[in-house]
């Protein structure tokens, strides 16, 4: 069973504390999607930033401003709703990242392999530009199947209180991203989360 975490500031060229821009721009993207242009305006303008509807982000940005989208997404929309947009913002962040970030050669390869040694492969590349989505958080993961992904510190939910997890933008990125390269049968779920009092946020893939 394989084991790996990253954190951050494993990476000196980006500083302590920011997160790669689609964090914002696919919420944004998704709120337009299901709700319209007014819900996209009402919860961006409550966030305090409305200016990046206008100007997406092109670098990456503050995790306080992440944080603070996802919890105004759940104090405007209601849990339902928001959980919703955000898993709607995971599959979209998923897309951009197999037609921008993921070379076609390796999906190519990956798509070929078993699912337990695609699932070993995309988990060290992603294990390895954690830094990218998970800010201060730390993420770790083992391969085993079910293949255990875990954020501690995870800024999505950290300004958040709930009953139930609340990290839907994480589990769609996965499930898009595993049903492309290792399982058109990959399943994810969050079953543990910090919003309700659990130390970190852990996920679960499975496939068939």
């Amino acid at each position: 069973m394989a084991t790996a975490a990253q954190h951050l500031n494993t990476n000196p060229e980006h500083p302590v504390g920011r997160i790669g821009p689609n964090a914002i721009i696919r919420v944004a993207e998704a709120l337009r999607n299901i709700l319209g242009e007014e819900a996209a305006t009402r919860v961006f303008s409550a966030a305090g930033l409305a200016p990046y509807l206008s100007t997406p982000p092109e670098e990456m940005v503050e995790e306080g401003a992440v944080s603070a989208l996802h919890e105004t997404l759940f104090a405007e929309l209601g849990a339902e709703e928001a959980k919703r947009i955000s898993w709607s913002a995971g599959l979209l962040t998923g897309d951009y990242l197999l037609a921008n970030r993921i070379p076609p050669a390796a999906q190519r390869v990956l798509r070929v392999l078993p699912p337990a040694a695609a699932s070993r492969i995309l988990l060290k590349a992603i294990g390895s530009h954690s830094w990218t989505f998970s800010g201060t958080g730390t993420f770790t993961y083992e391969a085993a199947h079910p293949v255990e992904v875990s954020i501690a510190n995870c800024p999505i939910c950290r300004r958040i209180e709930a009953t139930q997890p609340v990290c839907d933008f994480y589990a769609g990125t996965f499930e898009r991203i595993f049903r492309a390269l290792v399982s058109r049968r990959a399943e994810v779920r969050e079953v543990a989360c910090q919003a309700t009092g659990a130390p970190a946020c852990r996920f679960e893939i499975r496939w068939r």
